[in-house]
């Protein structure tokens, strides 16, 4: 066999490893999401049977109607998309305002305040929990706090508790200002010589541009603010005002977890993440790689 043979061969067998190896490891992925799906279907006896059922004797959606009966899940599921999306509307917004500030506004101590912002992301966000709690009660005038901030709840147990501290994330402000400096600073410019006010240019010619951006930041937004739960756990005590996360942990009680409705209640929570992604994917790709291709 010749040397041409040789390498024709050899690349064959790298390539079929490659596939080989990215289907095992698809397969090790998407083993988690099969077991919730199967487990979600199958009759509690199946449930952990040994040896080991991979597909049930018969299909049942009776976990799922548990699911919606036990606790009030279509209350916690309109909760959770209420916060998640005004979530993902006050990042945006903001998040961009300040993005487009940081990119093409040259103000004092502008890198200054950028490298601060960088530097907050760093830092956990279960070290600032405390001092937002203690923020969030003492709010002057508000949830019957006096102009001290003394003698109420504040912000405590209300959806604003959930939304303000996230309005306007260090990642959401990163993310936007990396957009916002692979555009062109030319049409500012005109702009500025026609008249334009900074918010006017910034609303009507920047934000139209970043849609690829936006639709990115949407997606992380909306999934972090949906698997949100340590957060709404601290600041919400109303049951009426639990989310979809917080509604899960009703199926684990006296040291027992009821497995079925527990997975079928977690694939349905996870309905509006997919739908979201499936929207708006033509997006996603072309927003991470414009973002982040300048310093």
């Amino acid at each position: 066999m010749d040397i041409r043979g040789n390498y024709k061969l050899k690349r064959r067998l790298s390539t079929s490893i490659y596939y080989i190896t990215c289907v095992a490891i698809a397969i090790v992925m998407f083993l988690p999401f099969y077991w919730s799906v199967m487990t979600s279907l199958k009759p509690d006896e199946e449930i952990f049977a040994m040896p080991i059922k991979w597909f049930p004797t018969h299909l049942t959606f009776e976990h799922y109607r548990k699911a919606f009966t036990t606790v009030p899940f279509a209350l916690f599921f309109r909760n959770s998309l209420v916060l998640a999306v005004s979530g993902v509307l006050a990042n945006l917004f903001f998040g961009s305002l300040s993005g487009y500030a940081f990119a093409k506004l040259n103000f004092k101590l502008n890198k200054s305040i950028f490298r601060v912002l960088l530097a907050a992301m760093m830092i956990p966000g279960i070290v600032t929990m405390i001092p937002t709690v203690f923020v969030m009660r003492h709010i002057p005038l508000l949830g019957g706090n006096d102009i001290f901030g003394s003698g109420g709840i504040g912000l405590m147990n209300s959806f604003w508790g959930i939304i303000l501290p996230g309005a306007s994330g260090t990642f959401a402000v990163f993310f936007m200002r990396q957009f916002f400096l692979t555009l062109p600073s030319d049409m500012m410019e005109m702009a500025r010589i026609e008249g334009c006010g900074e918010f006017k240019i910034f609303w009507r010619i920047y934000l139209p541009l970043t849609k690829p951006a936006l639709a990115t930041l949407s997606i992380f937004t909306f999934q972090a603010g949906w698997n949100s739960f340590l957060w709404p756990m601290i600041v919400l005590n109303d049951p009426e005002k639990a989310t979809i996360q917080m509604g899960l942990q009703a199926f684990s009680y006296n040291f027992q977890t009821d497995y079925g409705p527990m997975m079928a209640g977690a694939l349905v929570a996870v309905l509006p993440i997919l739908v979201l992604f499936l929207t708006l994917q033509r997006y996603f790709v072309q927003g991470i790689a414009f973002s982040g291709t300048k310093g």
